[in-house]
């Protein structure tokens, strides 16, 4: 068993504690939403943008398109292979939300089903060598076969007995950790990816929503400068500052696409009607369900109620009361 006190080499900068008070105001600023979760159609483009990215950057050639199309199951014109890289990887997103992040029997799992039909040993840690290679150089040489159980195994006990490492910084150190090693024959980078999002959607919900591929897809030569510097640095520092960034901005492009629509007095009485259900209330108490509205604007809004037959009054003035019918 390996030892619980493990703990990957990092070290926290002055660039990641910045990163991480920006991150957490803007997880402040979505929890402060009066309907946080964002609408199935912008789920599900994001969806789509995730798969399509993480994927592109391992050489598939299909376009966002393409990727709806195979979501919306109909036939699309392209290698056999990309097409089932597609298929898997929309099937695994989708379920990432019931894979435990400190479970490594969750991780192969889910590496069987990105890779079926892929390669062989799909689910199955390598049993050879393997090596990164940019263009003529060998860029990245990972450990020897017979080391990948005792380093994953390690890397996993880091998840579960670390309390000290903010969720956000094991997430990224996961990830580089994880592409270091290089635990499969094939496979590596859409799953280090994968389960970064896996370790961030377990801090928090928003993340099941951020399309944090697609800004790696777009910063991708620094992507791997930055797994790079940290092979030269001996510790994840370097790419855990590239990864909070990404995090940031892909969370900024969230917010713009979140922009909610403006609220209606009819919206306004519909969330009432939830709230209140059968009991009467008081313009004062319906005043302090929105906060922003004024005494006048909460007097049109019941008397519209009213008039559409929505609401029946009781009593005039300061002493009415309303309800729902």
């Amino acid at each position: 068993m390996p030892p619980k006190s493990y703990r990957p080499p990092f070290t926290i900068t002055s660039a990641i504690l910045d990163q991480v008070a920006a991150i957490l105001m803007l997880v402040g600023k979505y929890e402060g939403l009066s309907s946080p979760a964002p609408q199935p159609q912008l789920r599900r483009k994001n969806r789509i943008q995730t798969v399509q990215s993480t994927l592109s950057i391992e050489g598939n050639s299909l376009s966002e398109e393409q990727v709806t199309a195979i979501l919306e199951e109909k036939r699309v014109i392209g290698p056999k292979r990309d097409v089932l890289e597609v298929q898997n990887a929309l099937r695994v997103y989708a379920e990432s939300s019931s894979f435990v992040p400190a479970d490594e029997r969750h991780l192969l799992s889910a590496h069987k089903k990105l890779m079926r039909g892929l390669i062989p040993d799909a689910g199955r840690y390598r049993k050879g060598s393997v090596g990164i290679i940019e263009g003529s150089k060998i860029a990245h040489v990972a450990p020897q076969a017979k080391q990948v159980q005792r380093l994953m195994s390690e890397l996993f006990a880091f998840l579960r007995a670390d309390r000290e490492t903010h969720p956000l910084l094991k997430a990224s150190i996961f990830h580089y950790e994880f592409e270091f090693i290089h635990p499969f024959a094939d496979g590596n980078g859409r799953m280090g990816r994968l389960w970064q999002h896996v370790l961030l959607r377990a801090f928090h919900p928003i993340f099941e929503h951020l399309p944090f591929e697609s800004l790696i897809k777009e910063n991708q030569a620094t992507y791997y400068a930055s797994l790079r510097a940290a092979d030269r640095a001996g510790n994840s520092t370097p790419f855990i500052e590239f990864s909070l960034r990404m995090i940031a901005l892909s969370m900024g492009e969230f917010f713009e696409q979140l922009k909610p629509a403006p609220v209606t007095n009819e919206g306004r009485l519909e969330r009432a009607r939830s709230h209140f259900q059968k009991s009467a209330f008081a313009r004062k108490t319906y005043s302090a369900l929105f906060k922003n509205i004024s005494a006048p604007t909460a007097s049109r809004d019941l008397a519209l109620g009213v008039e559409q037959g929505l609401l029946v009054r009781v009593g005039q003035k300061a002493l009415a009361r309303y309800r729902f019918r």
